[in-house]
């Protein structure tokens, strides 16, 4: 089809009023992008992106990620007239209350958002992560004769995400890894937030990305022909390589009071509103306005689109019938098996059995439950050899196989989060990814979006705490584990040998609507044999249980988690039986149990509370009260081999029961 130019060129047009006036009823948002990269949105929705209004979530459709949120408006205009359900209403209730239309795009609250993509740099990773997503499809379920994947994941980004590291790792691994189905339109237009670009920047872009193996092409983003010829050479590169295209436009287009500079990325422009009306041809009544020829234009569009997956659908029936065990397996990402069911996958542990911490046992447990879960994808930051997360089973993802499903992320933890977001947010396979604990601190903005979007990524996150020794205080994660745990929608587990970790894998497993992290140790640990297995297991399901029941009237709980729940054990048998051990792997977990659960393991009765934990005390206190006391480590760590760090730092049988006896 001939691209129609007029006709788009008054949607581009109209998509700027409408970015005008949703931003001036609201006084605040963002009107820069909108109005720059109108004639792109055009393009793209109008003309190029093969989706589905109908079905925002058919599998193969083009995913179109804006990593520049705070555009927004952009969107949401051509999400509205492209015919997704996002009505005229909807736009007018632009950044208000239970709107669809919230200041940055939400994944599940507005349909056609892929992705939340929120801090700059962002919508870069989770577009590495989907175009990852894309390739595993295409090795696993394409056939000779029937092409059931072949979309590609184009993203939108700006200055900042191109400055912020996590897009710059992301697109350093996209061009290694010859990601040759993601396109990335850089909308170049000098300006940041602040001031002029030339304040902050001077790389040549172009030639950066060349570096890193990507094909560049340059043009103006306001040449709907210009710019449409050089997307489909994107989409159609033989080269091998992801594509990028930077767009040269004028931020704020159409407001000429403060277009081409800095007032022009936020409301500034606003106050302009009916000069800039009135100089884009539009009405000066009605606002909101979308002409009746803009609307005909993009229903037949739409139909068009319907038409060509009406196409696909019939190829997608003929490659079911031919392949029943590929559709087998497309099936299973939209199943979700039980805890329980995971649990009976996994082996019981010899009771002689010795592991490397519970990230040994974590190796083991892995094994079957991958072997159960094909689509599970596991990965790790530059650590398989360290976190022991690597899939034995099978080889790792490249550019010659497609199909692995162990990715070498590098040293890139945020963008490894990042990516792993887009896997997710793809929703095909299901992510896990692992780095050092204390590097959670590199990926937590990654986190922080993933329980926030509740997508199910599983964090494997090893040396957990100032068990690791020598390596000193700056590996040594006194205060991470509490701060994870402040994140809302957000599970930790940190369980404490063999048999908790196996149920911990599987509540990371069942879990769909949030993350999990896996807290896990380096040092050994023994195996628990006071609890029976099946109560070990079943325990962290709850979050906490009961770990050893009072023989007496009760007069003390010890509360413990991870490696010193032995030690908790320990205590109980010289502080007499009216001692009650938790062990509390995931508090997060147990928090979301009925009210009658959580007072049939921490009765209200007994104030008589000490709680334990290689790590910050204060979390704690909502667990032991006012009466309670809590043995922790409110310092940095320090270098020495573990036994004399943890007897140095008071993580200590002896102090738990003083803790105890002096409550």
């Amino acid at each position: 089809m001939t691209l129609q130019t007029p006709v788009l060129a008054s949607a581009a047009a109209q998509a700027r009023g409408l970015a005008i006036d949703a931003v001036h009823q609201a006084g605040i948002g963002h009107l820069g992008l909108p109005l720059g990269c109108a004639e792109l949105g055009a393009v793209l929705f109008g003309h190029a992106l093969s989706i589905n209004p109908d079905r925002p979530r058919w599998i193969n459709r083009d995913r179109f990620v804006l990593s520049a949120g705070h555009g927004s408006m952009f969107l949401y205009a051509w999400l509205h007239l492209a015919g997704f359900e996002l009505s005229l209403e909807d736009i007018k209730a632009f950044r208000q209350l239970h709107s669809k239309t919230p200041g940055h795009p939400e994944f599940h609250e507005t349909p056609g958002v892929e992705a939340t993509t929120g801090p700059l740099g962002q919508g870069i990773g989770n577009a590495v992560g989907m175009a990852v997503a894309g390739q595993m499809a295409r090795a696993r379920f394409n056939t000779a004769e029937h092409e059931l994947f072949d979309y590609h994941v184009v993203c939108l980004a700006g200055d900042g995400c191109m400055q912020e590291g996590v897009g710059m790792e992301a697109v350093e691994f996209a061009g290694h890894q010859k990601l040759d189905n993601l396109i990335l339109i850089y909308d170049s237009n000098d300006v940041t937030l602040d001031a002029m670009a030339n304040k902050t920047q001077s790389a040549n872009t172009a030639a950066r990305f060349k570096a890193i193996e990507w094909d560049v092409q340059t043009v103006d983003g306001h040449d709907m022909a210009a710019f449409l010829k050089s997307f489909n050479k994107a989409k159609k590169a033989k080269s091998g390589k992801p594509q990028l295209i930077i767009a040269r436009t004028l931020i704020g287009k159409g407001i000429p009071e403060v277009q081409g500079t800095a007032k022009a990325h936020g409301e500034g422009g606003a106050k302009f509103a009916d000069a800039a009306r009135l100089g884009l041809g539009l009405p000066a009544d009605p606002h909101f306005f979308v002409s009746d020829e803009v609307r005909t234009y993009f229903a037949a569009h739409k139909s068009r689109l319907v038409r060509a997956y009406n196409r696909w659908h019939k190829l997608f029936k003929a490659w079911r019938e031919a392949n029943a065990d590929k559709a087998a397996l497309l099936d299973a990402a939209s199943t979700h098996p039980t805890a329980a069911h995971l649990i009976e996958k996994i082996p019981v542990f010899p009771a002689d059995a010795k592991h490397p911490g519970t990230r040994g046992s974590g190796r083991e447990v892995l094994q079957p439950l991958a072997a159960e879960l094909p689509l599970l994808i596991s990965g790790s930051a530059d650590l398989h050899g360290s976190t022991y997360n690597y899939i034995n089973a099978d080889k790792d993802f490249e550019s010659t196989n497609r199909a692995g499903r162990n990715i070498r992320f590098g040293i890139r933890e945020h963008t490894m989060a990042a990516m792993c977001n887009g896997i997710a947010y793809d929703g095909l396979f299901r992510p896990s990814c692992a780095t050092f604990l204390v590097f959670a601190d590199y990926s937590r903005p990654s986190m922080r979006i993933a329980a926030l979007a509740k997508l199910p990524v599983i964090y494997i996150y090893t040396h957990d705490s100032v068990g690791v020794g020598e390596d000193g205080p700056t590996h040594q994660p006194v205060e991470t584990v509490s701060a994870l745990r402040l994140i809302p929608n957000f599970d930790v587990i940190r369980p404490a040998d063999a048999e908790e970790t196996a149920g911990a894998f599987a509540a990371a497993l069942e879990r769909t609507d949030g993350p999990t992290l896996l807290a896990l140790t380096r040092q050994a640990v023994p195996m628990l044999h006071e609890i029976p297995p099946h109560v070990r297991r079943a325990g962290v399901l709850k979050g906490g249980y009961v770990a050893v029941q009072e023989t007496a009237p009760l007069t003390l709980i010890l509360i413990a988690t991870g490696s010193e729940l032995q030690l908790a054990l320990a205590a109980a048998k010289e502080l007499g039986a009216g001692t009650r051990v938790v062990s509390m792997p995931c508090t997060e977990r147990f928090d979301r149990q009925p009210a009658e659960y959580r007072e049939s393991i921490l009765p209200s009765a007994c104030r008589k509370r000490v709680a334990i934990e290689a790590g910050v005390t204060s979390f704690w206190r909502k667990y032991v009260g006012l009466d309670g006391k809590v043995v922790g480590i409110d310092r940095f760590g320090l270098s020495a081999p573990a036994p004399q760090v943890f007897k140095e730092l008071g993580i200590t049988t002896e102090a738990l029961v003083a803790a105890a006896r002096s409550c």
